[in-house]
C-alpha cells in the first residue's frame, strides 16, 4: 500500500503522524509536553540541517549553496572543464571526481573517447582533479564508495547523483551548475520542500529494491508530488532494508523528478563505512523530536508485489501479476503510444506478439548500472541461477557488476563462476545498457532490465530509421527467475530461491592502484592534452533589446525528455565537440530542427555583420511589415533587433542532467524555449547557464511552428524582474499575448542578458 497525505504532516519521535489541521499543536503538545510552531518543526528534518550547514546566503528562503565535492563522467567533464577554464578558472576548488563509464568502450568514433579520457588525466594533474580510469567504477558507485560522508553534499552532472541513503544529500544537474561550483561561485535556488517518504513493514522474499522504487516513481511522478523537492526517508521500515537494497531505491528517486533526497541512518550505514575504511565519515542522521513535511508518502513494504515498468518511462508501472493477467491490452497501449510517438510507416509494431499461448517472453534480460550492478542485486541473480541455464534460444543475459572492487569480491564468493556456468556474459563496470549504449537489442525485441531508464531510445534502436525495440524495467530478482524459465515471464516470488546474503568485503587497494588522486597538488604549468574532436565553444551573442524569435519546432506531447532534445547513445562520444554534436540535436524528434535552425542563425549572423535582415529573407522581412504597425514600433530599426530559433514544447526537460539538451541548440542560435512548464529545474538552470530564456507561455499557444514571436524591451524586463513580459505572435495577423520567465537571481539575469555563464564569468574574473 502507498498512501499520498493530501497536506503537511508532522512527525513526532520518528515514529508519529500528526496531520497539518487544527487539532495539530495540542496532538503534539501531549506528545512531547511543549508547544512547537510549524516553522520550528520545519527546522526539524535531516534536509533542513544539511542544507543549513551548506548555505552561504543570509536568507534562509533563497540559498546560496556550496557542495563538498562535485562529480562527472565521460560525457560531461570535457564540456565542464571547457567552461570553467573559459571562465577563468585556475584550479579546482574541491574535489571533482571524473569517471569514465559512458564511452568506456572506446567503440565509436576513433580515437576520440579514450582521447577524453586523456584530457580528464591531463586536467586532473593540472587543475587538481580525481580520475576513475575506464572500467572501473560507474560514476554512482565510486561516490558511494568513496565520497559519500553523512551530512556531505555532492553535486553532479549525471540526473542520478544520489547518495541520500548514506546520508549524503546528491543533486544532479547540468554541467554550466559544476563549472559555477569550479569557478567558486554558489548554487541558488528557493528552499525546496521536504516530503517524508515513510517506509514501514519488511518486503516479501523476493520483492527487491526495484519493485520499491518503481512502484513510489508510479505513484508520485504524474501529479508532481515530489517535484524539486526533497525526500526524506523515514520510518521504522528503512531498518529492515539492508544498505545496497536502500542505495538501489534512493538512485531512483531521481525518476520522481524530485530535487534530492535523504535517508535516517543507522547501524547498518555505519557497518557500510566501517567495511568502506571511513568509520570516521559515519554520523546518526534523523529527524528532530518533531518535525514538519510539506507532505507524506506512506509505503508499507509488505504489500509491494513485483513489478514491471513498460515502455516509455519508469512510472508505467503494473505489477507482474496484473500485467501478465492482461498482457495483450497493456501492450497493444504500448504499441499506439508508439505510433503517437514515432510517425514513420515503415515501423512494425510487435509487441504483442510477445504472448504466446497465454505467456508472456522476452528477448533479453539486463542487470546493470548504479541501481542494478550492486553486489546485492548480483548476489541474488546468482543464488537464483545457480546451476540452471538460460538456454540457447532467443534469449539472452547480461550483468554489469557497478565497479571492479564490486566485481572482485564477487569472484572470490564463487557469484560469477555460477552466473558464467548458466550461459550470462558478465562485462565491466559501464552505463551503457542505462542511456542506449550497451546490448541493444535487436529490431522488435523485449528487453527487461534493472537499470535507471526506459524512455524512448534508451535501449539503442533508432525508430526514425526504421527501427525498434521495447525495454520494461524490472528487478533484477525477477529478471533472474524469467531467465531460467527460458525467457518466460516470471516473478521471483513465485519460484523458491536461497537467497545466501553473504558479507561484503570492500578491497580499497584496486582505487589505490589505479585512480589518480590530485586533489591539492594541482600544477598549473602542466598542458592539457586535446584530441581533435575536444573544440571549445564557439562565441555566444549577448542579449538585445528586442527579440525576434522564430518557432523552427512545435511539439505538442505531454513530457519531451532530454534524450528527445538531444539524443543518448552513440551521439555522446561527439560531446566534447559542441558543433558536430549539435548536428544531431531533435534528430530523433524533428529531424528537420537543425537546417531550419542554421538558417535562422544565418540571418543573425549577417544582422550582426551590420545587414538589414529584411533584405536577407523574404520572410523575416514580411514579419517586419507587421511588426511596424504595431504602436511605438512603426521606426523599429531590424538591424538592432536579435534573431533566434525557438522551439514550444508543453513539458520540455525530463530525464538526463546533460547541459547539451540546452547547449546544442544554442550554437545553433536558439534563443529561448517556450514551454507551459519545465520538467525539471536542471533542464531551465541548463537553458539559463547558455544565455537562453526559460519563457513560459502562459496561455494557450497563439502562434504555430514557423511563425515569429517579436518580444520588445526584453532585456529590460529581465533585468527589472518584470513578471509579465508581452509578446506579439506574428502570422496572418498579429496577435498579443505574455509569457514569464519565473524568478531569476541577480547573477542568472546577468547571465542571459551577457549570453551565456562564460561570457558573464570571464567579465568579472
Amino acid at each position: 500500500m502507498i498512501k499520498l497525505y493530501d497536506n503537511g504532516v508532522y512527525l513526532v519521535n520518528g515514529k508519529k503522524i500528526i496531520r497539518d489541521n487544527g487539532d495539530a499543536a495540542a496532538a503534539i503538545k501531549r506528545e512531547i509536553g511543549k508547544d512547537v510552531t510549524k516553522e520550528q518543526a520545519k527546522h526539524g528534518t535531516i534536509a533542513y540541517s544539511i542544507i543549513e550547514r551548506h548555505n552561504c546566503s543570509n536568507d534562509k528562503d533563497n540559498l546560496k549553496i556550496k557542495f563538498d565535492t562535485l562529480t562527472a563522467h565521460d560525457i560531461t567533464y570535457v564540456g565542464i572543464i571547457q567552461t570553467a577554464r573559459a571562465s577563468g578558472m585556475k584550479e579546482f576548488p574541491v574535489p571533482f571526481v571524473m569517471t569514465n563509464c559512458h564511452n568506456s568502450l572506446c567503440a565509436v568514433g576513433g580515437t576520440i573517447n579514450e582521447d577524453d579520457h586523456m584530457f580528464a588525466l591531463s586536467a586532473a594533474k593540472k587543475y587538481g582533479g580525481i580520475y576513475v580510469p575506464p572500467n572501473m567504477a560507474v560514476i554512482h558507485s565510486y561516490n558511494r564508495e568513496m565520497m559519500s560522508k553523512c551530512g556531505r553534499m555532492i553535486l553532479g552532472s549525471d540526473s542520478h547523483t544520489r547518495y541520500g541513503a548514506l546520508g549524503t544529500m546528491g543533486v544532479g544537474e547540468g554541467g554550466g551548475e559544476l563549472g559555477k561550483q569550479l569557478l567558486g561561485r554558489t548554487y541558488d535556488l528557493k528552499r525546496p520542500s521536504v516530503i517524508g517518504i515513510y517506509l514501514t513493514g519488511k518486503p516479501q522474499k523476493g520483492v527487491g529494491p526495484h519493485d520499491v522504487a518503481l512502484t513510489i516513481v508510479g505513484n508520485v511522478y504524474k501529479n508532481g508530488y515530489v517535484k524539486n523537492k526533497v525526500m526524506e526517508f523515514i520510518g521504522d521500515g528503512i531498518a529492515n532494508l539492508d544498505i545496497e537494497y536502500r542505495n538501489s531505491i534512493d538512485v531512483m528517486t531521481t525518476e520522481t523528478t524530485c530535487w534530492t533526497s535523504i535517508w535516517c541512518t543507522d547501524e547498518k550505514v555505519k557497518e557500510y563505512y566501517e567495511i568502506h575504511g571511513r568509520a570516521e565519515d559515519y554520523k546518526k542522521l534523523e529527524p528532530e523530536d518533531v518535525a514538519y513535511y510539506d507532505g507524506l508518502v506512506y509505503v508499507d513494504l509488505s504489500t509491494i508485489k513485483p513489478t514491471i515498468a513498460m515502455p516509455f518511462h519508469p512510472s508505467n508501472i503494473y505489477t507482474i501479476e496484473e500485467f501478465k493477467a492482461n498482457a495483450l491490452d497493456i501492450m497493444y497501449k504500448v504499441e499506439e503510444d508508439c505510433k503517437k510517438r514515432f510517425d514513420n510507416p515503415n515501423l512494425k509494431f510487435n509487441l504483442t506478439s510477445k504472448v504466446v499461448n497465454g505467456e508472456v517472453y522476452v528477448d533479453q534480460g539486463i542487470v546493470a548500472g548504479c541501481s542494478g550492478g550492486t553486489f546485492d542485486n548480483v548476489m541474488a541473480v546468482a543464488d537464483t541461477m545457480d546451476g540452471k541455464s538460460i538456454g540457447s534460444g532467443t534469449f539472452k543475459m547480461s550483468v554489469y557488476p557497478d565497479s571492479q572492487p564490486t566485481y572482485m569480491e564477487l569472484v572470490k564468493n564463487g557469484s560469477i563462476e555460477k552466473l558464467m556456468g548458466c550461459g550470462v556474459v558478465v562485462r565491466s563496470a559501464f552505463c551503457g545498457p542505462c542511456f542506449g549504449a550497451g546490448d541493444t537489442p535487436a529490431n522488435g525485441e523485449f528487453s527487461i532490465r534493472h537499470t535507471t531508464r526506459n524512455f524512448p531510445n534508451r535501449e539503442g534502436s533508432k525508430p526514425n530509421e526504421g527501427q525498434i525495440s521495447y525495454v520494461a524495467l524490472m528487478d533484477a530478482r525477477s529478471i533472474a527467475a524469467t531467465a531460467i524459465n527460458g525467457g518466460k515471464l516470471t516473478a521471483a516470488t513465485d519460484i523458491d530461491v536461497n537467497y545466501t546474503g553473504p558479507k561484503y568485503y570492500f578491497n580499497k587497494s584496486i582505487y589505490d592502484k589505479r585512480v589518480f588522486n590530485g586533489f591539492g597538488k594541482a600544477d598549473y604549468n602542466l598542458e592539457l592534452k586535446f584530441g581533435p574532436n575536444i573544440k571549445d565553444w564557439p562565441t555566444m551573442p549577448s542579449l538585445t533589446d528586442n527579440l525576434l524569435l522564430k518557432v523552427v519546432t512545435y511539439i505538442t506531447d505531454p513530457v519531451t525528455t532530454t534524450d528527445e532534445l538531444i539524443p543518448s547513445g552513440e551521439t555522446s562520444s561527439y560531446r566534447s565537440n559542441p558543433l558536430r554534436l549539435a548536428e544531431f540535436t531533435f534528430s530523433k524528434k524533428d529531424p528537420a530542427y537543425v537546417e531550419k535552425a542554421k538558417e535562422v542563425k544565418e540571418i543573425e549572423a549577417q544582422r550582426e555583420n551590420g545587414k538589414d535582415p529584411c533584405t536577407i529573407s523574404e520572410e523575416v522581412r514580411k514579419a517586419y511589415v507587421k511588426i511596424k504597425k504595431i504602436k511605438g514600433f512603426e521606426n523599429i530599426d531590424p538591424k538592432s533587433v536579435g534573431i533566434g530559433s525557438t522551439i514550444f514544447a508543453n513539458k520540455p526537460g525530463d530525464g538526463s542532467a546533460r547541459e547539451q539538451a540546452a547547449s546544442c541548440q544554442r550554437v545553433l542560435g536558439a534563443w529561448a524555449n517556450l514551454a507551459r512548464e519545465y520538467a525539471t529545474k536542471r533542464y531551465r538552470s541548463n537553458l539559463i547557464n547558455w544565455g537562453m530564456i526559460p519563457f513560459i507561455v502562459n496561455e494557450e499557444p497563439v502562434f504555430s511552428k514557423d511563425e515569429f514571436v517579436f518580444i520588445p524591451n526584453l532585456k529590460n524586463a529581465i533585468l527589472n524582474g518584470e513578471e509579465d513580459i508581452k509578446a506579439y505572435a506574428i502570422g496572418d495577423t498579429v496577435k498579443v499575448f505574455s509569457v514569464s520567465v519565473g524568478s531569476l537571481t541577480k547573477d542568472e539575469k546577468g547571465i542571459i542578458t551577457e549570453g551565456c555563464m562564460i561570457n558573464y564569468y570571464k567579465i568579472r574574473g
